[in-house]
């Protein structure tokens, strides 16, 4: 069944990413647990294979197109595979269900929104900034610090399901200055999808995975991508990322206060146990 509420926030989200370029994860994970009331974990999950999705269909145009840089996507993935799989390891050692996992996620989510938002702002005068000391690392330096690059995505996109759009942009601008943008763009997509699918299958063999959110978000999200593309070179994009950077400051905030709400919660229940 078709959920309408899940599909007009889906077409909404996939109408700011189509025009924005941002990945769908700093927009839909919040969304699905501010706004609808899903548990971290399962929202996480289901936007990782709902990205998996939307990000095939975006790397095979780009692979098309012939604007994937192979070699860049191999050395994202060689990095951010392992740590992927080693990050979902790990989050199979906790109970999902408890205050200390919800606080994790929201905490991880929260600075990678915050993080997220900073680049939309100031990640021109960041790339200018520091461009030509980059451009003076050695191929074997590049290669190695891209490697590093893919395995910090790995493990925020696994606990969050956010980084592996703006972010990873930000850092490809920084390490390939030659490349153009739209081999750039397609190259992070297309790193996106192994990425997201491994992450996604992980937390589905978790049980975090609500497959019938993902349909109406699909319903929704697919034609919104279409027809933000459309637009997105008739708005300023300037002004929809400063406005888009404010909605995820906002959202931030009120994640790292539900952060912080339920650490107290720990830490009261934890002292109340360990205090006779």
């Amino acid at each position: 069944m078709i959920n309408p509420l899940y599909s007009v926030s889906g077409f909404f989200v996939g109408l700011l990413v189509g025009m924005t370029g941002v990945g769908g994860g700093s927009l839909m994970t919040p969304l699905l647990i501010l706004l609808f009331g899903v548990h971290p974990a399962t929202a996480v999950g289901t936007d990782l294979l709902y990205a998996a999705a939307t990000k095939t269909g975006g790397s095979l145009v780009h692979g098309l197109a012939h604007s994937i840089d192979w070699r860049v996507v191999r050395r994202l993935a060689t990095g951010s595979i392992p740590a992927t799989i080693l990050t979902v390891a790990v989050l199979s050692r906790f109970d999902l269900d408890s205050a200390v996992a919800r606080s994790l996620i929201t905490f991880v989510l929260s600075a990678a929104l915050f993080v997220t938002a900073m680049v939309l702002v100031f990640g021109k005068t960041l790339t200018e900034r520091y461009r030509a000391r980059v451009q003076q690392l050695d191929p074997a330096r590049t290669a190695a610090s891209t490697v590093a690059v893919g395995a910090v995505l790995g493990i925020l996109v696994s606990i969050s399901s956010v980084g592996a759009g703006a972010i990873g942009v930000v850092a490809l601008v920084l390490l390939y200055p030659q490349l153009p943008m739209s081999r750039i763009v397609g190259s992070d997509i297309a790193h996106a999808v192994p990425l997201t699918l491994i992450a996604g299958g992980g937390h589905w063999l978790m049980g975090s995975v609500d497959w019938h959110i993902i349909g109406s978000l699909l319903a929704g999200s697919l034609p919104g991508i279409f027809i933000g593309s459309y637009f997105a070179v008739r708005i300023p994009e300037r002004a929809l990322k400063v406005v888009l950077a404010l909605v995820l400051f906002v959202v931030a905030g009120r994640l790292a206060y539900e952060h912080a709400t339920s650490a107290s919660s720990v830490f009261t229940a934890f002292t109340r146990r360990a205090v006779p």
